[in-house]
């Protein structure tokens, strides 16, 4: 698998767990009053952690799930629902 296909294949997955407001993590973060490197002491995570978080580049749900605590967001904020079978458009057994 070529690199570029690789790294594309890696970030779609983390892509879909992200919830409708991730694009506005840093917004929401400045509105809160954190820097960068106070959200970092705040959540446990590094600096270069959350800025690829917030640049599109990372999105574990641990790690957005301690973010979202630290803002006192509720964790569904920053990480999509898991789809259901109904949610999906398949009748339910």
């Amino acid at each position: 698998m070529p690199n570029n296909a690789k790294s594309h294949a890696l970030s779609e997955p983390l892509a879909n767990e992200i919830g409708p407001d991730y694009n506005t993590l840093r917004a929401m973060r400045e509105t809160r009053g954190y820097s960068l490197e106070a959200l970092s002491l705040t959540c446990g995570l590094s600096v270069d952690e959350i800025e690829d978080i917030e640049n599109g580049l990372a999105a574990d749900p641990a790690k957005l799930r301690r973010i979202a605590t630290a803002l006192r967001l509720p964790q569904d904020t920053l990480i999509a629902p898991v789809p259901t079978p109904a949610a999906q458009g398949r009748p339910q057994a």
